[in-house]
């Protein structure tokens, strides 16, 4: 199922126990890695810095976030902004929204999921990992109904399995991955 270089963006949700998940995940990324990497985490909104800071001490790669209509670039890693939902827009573009939260939260994996299938459609990865609510469910269904390839964090090695159970009922999931297979799966498309 793996079409090398065929992918055009990759995005990943998650919420309580996804940091150092994530953290590991962008270390592991090669300089070479070009596919937009979309980062949608449940995080505090009132706290505007230090988590984008944490991210970029373990990335070689620009961890950025993005803003209003900024348009998306090969090579960097984009982390939806505290307090805004994230859309992905036709045209390789970015939407920040300060709509109501969706699921109790803002920013709503769901939604950058739901516009990132839209604008990718098979051309897209979608991964969740752990976290302590449903939200991503329906976002990672919808990577699946639009072509695109689903992964979800193995529910046994998450520190809290809500997000990718829930993930894992809403949809047939096309990858069941412990960290480190995520890692090296994204290791092969670089």
């Amino acid at each position: 199922m793996l079409r090398k270089n065929n992918y055009k963006a990759i995005i990943l949700g998650g919420s309580a126990g996804s940091f150092q998940v994530v953290t590991k995940i962008l270390a592991s990324l090669p300089k070479s890695f070009s596919i937009p990497f979309f980062l949608c985490l449940h995080r505090l909104k009132h706290v505007r810095s230090g988590f984008i800071e944490a991210l970029s001490i373990k990335s070689i790669l620009p961890v950025i976030e993005p803003n209003d209509k900024e348009h998306i670039r090969k090579g960097n890693i984009y982390l939806a902004p505290a307090n805004y939902h994230m859309y992905v827009e036709l045209g390789n573009i970015f939407s920040l929204s300060t709509e109501k939260p969706v699921n109790h939260s803002r920013p709503s994996i769901d939604l950058s999921f739901f516009s990132a299938s839209y604008a990718y459609r098979d051309k897209l990865i979608g991964i969740i990992v752990s976290g302590a609510n449903k939200d991503g469910a329906l976002g990672l269904k919808s990577v699946k109904d639009m072509g695109g390839l689903t992964v979800v964090q193995d529910p046994k090695e998450c520190q809290v399995k809500t997000m990718t159970t829930a993930a894992m009922d809403s949809t047939n999931v096309d990858k069941v991955l412990s960290t480190d297979e995520i890692i090296r799966f994204l290791r092969r498309l670089a």
